[in-house]
């Protein structure tokens, strides 16, 4: 089948892409509006930029069900401070709960019985059972459109690290078999990270600056 884009509906081009670009890491955002209400939310929309500084970037789309920006996005720019939790498998059921549309008084954490702990650099708490929380500062929001199937890039900056013991080997690496990290695929399926190999990458073959 081939299809072209601009003739679909955005419903349809949204289903082709995350089937087609899966497995997706999810960022459980918790954020904190002005006056303290905390938010926790799963982004699958998300991935590393770049090292220096060390930036991530997740997009929050518009709502579908009243065509308004989501409550991270609207915390986000009033604050300038979130969270990025990774999801590890014990998390799922959770997760999912989390990522249904509530009103912005509810408190995710409280709702699913989840435990905020304190930050280190920035006022959001992060979430204790999550086994690795990347503080972050906002870095810059590109924001795509306000119709539905738009949203806004939010690029953070990390400035804070929180990683499980058990998770951590040293030389600043993780274990992926201690984290379990859940990704997205498309529907309502979900993958598991269970079934891991290992590929050393072949050499470079052009000359190292020095």
């Amino acid at each position: 089948m081939e299809f072209r884009a601009s003739d679909l509906d955005y419903r349809d081009r949204y289903k082709l892409m995350t089937g087609a670009i899966a497995p997706r890491p999810i960022a459980w955002v918790s954020s904190m509006s002005p006056e303290g209400v905390l938010n926790l939310a799963p982004f699958s929309f998300f991935t590393a930029v770049c090292p220096e500084p060390p930036l991530v970037v997740f997009c929050p789309n518009i709502r579908s069900q009243n065509a308004l920006p989501k409550d991270t996005l609207r915390n986000i720019e009033a604050t300038g401070e979130f969270v990025i939790n990774i999801v590890s498998e014990p998390l799922t059921e959770a997760m999912n709960i989390t990522s249904t549309e509530l009103p912005p008084d509810v408190n995710e954490f409280e709702l699913t019985g989840l435990t905020p702990a304190p930050s280190v650099l920035v006022k959001p708490p992060r979430l204790a059972e999550s086994p690795i929380n990347l503080e972050c500062k906002l870095y810059q929001i590109v924001k795509i459109g306000d119709q539905l199937g738009q949203g806004s890039m939010v690029i953070g900056e990390i400035v804070y690290f929180h990683v499980a013991d058990r998770a951590y080997i040293p030389d600043y690496k993780i274990d992926t078999a201690q984290v379990q990290p859940v990704a997205r695929l498309g529907g309502i399926q979900y993958a598991r990270t269970t079934d891991l190999f290992d590929l050393a990458r072949p050499p470079a073959q052009i000359p190292t600056k020095s």
